[in-house]
């Protein structure tokens, strides 16, 4: 008489203990990225493109990328899912894994002075733009100038890449661009150079919390992450260090 009963208990534990998988087409869910211009503008559009045939329920939130200790910070009280950009070092409870690793550009109008007999000497006379998302004017490339007794020019701090190649068309400015961002924006008027000297590659990372490893909604989401950026050969970087 009270096998039924008992079994109906059971089956209660079990779905507790070993909830059963829900569909992503039946996840009803916010999944938030903070991203750098460059990684939001390559991801946006293919990732709700895909989420719309494979989980129409979740929508998506990009958020400014505000340097790696605050995006860490989101990660670990919740106010962000997954970070798109470099992590340059680890963080407690934070796993990054390195999607790939982008080169740069010098990025100049066609008719830029320097542009048919480019060098180191020509690149330092003229004023550069640096890209930073907290208004730094001194990066990784000014050390690297600096331990070879070398320094550059600042002009012009912007916070994004995208705000880039208009101003390069109508000044003599120069920008250390990806190369992939330069590609895609750069619109025929600009042209990219090998920089004078040699600058260390860097990666791009994705990031979450690992309380959200078993996350279905965010798991498929980063999911479509790895695969846009894998299908764009790997040459996108956060902004904050051109």
């Amino acid at each position: 008489m009270l096998r039924g009963p008992i079994r109906d208990v059971l089956a209660q534990v079990k779905h507790l203990l070993d909830p059963p998988e829900t569909e992503l087409s039946e996840l009803v869910q916010v999944v938030r990225i903070s991203a750098a211009d460059a990684p939001t503008a390559l991801l946006a559009q293919p990732l709700i493109e895909k989420l719309a045939r494979t989980a129409p329920n979740i929508s998506i939130v990009f958020k400014p990328w505000l340097g790696p200790d605050v995006v860490a910070r989101e990660l670990t009280n919740g106010e962000t899912d997954l970070g798109v950009a470099l992590f340059d070092r680890p963080v407690d409870h934070i796993e990054a894994e390195t999607l790939f690793e982008a080169d740069y550009v010098v990025a100049m109008r066609k008719e830029h002075p320097a542009a048919e007999s480019f060098c180191l000497e020509s690149w330092l006379a003229w004023r550069h733009i640096v890209v930073s998302g907290r208004g730094e004017r001194h990066t990784p490339l000014d050390d690297s100038l600096r331990a070879i007794g070398l320094s550059r020019q600042v002009g012009l701090v912007v916070p994004s890449f995208q705000l880039v190649p208009a101003i390069l068309s109508t000044t003599d400015l120069f920008a250390m661009l990806p190369r992939k961002s330069f590609e895609a924006h750069h619109g025929g008027d600009l042209v990219g150079v090998a920089p004078p000297l040699e600058v260390d590659r860097f990666p791009l990372h994705l990031a979450w919390h690992d309380r959200s490893s078993d996350d279905p909604g965010i798991g498929h989401v980063a999911g479509i992450i790895r695969a846009v950026l894998a299908a764009e050969g790997g040459e996108i970087i956060n902004s904050g260090n051109g």
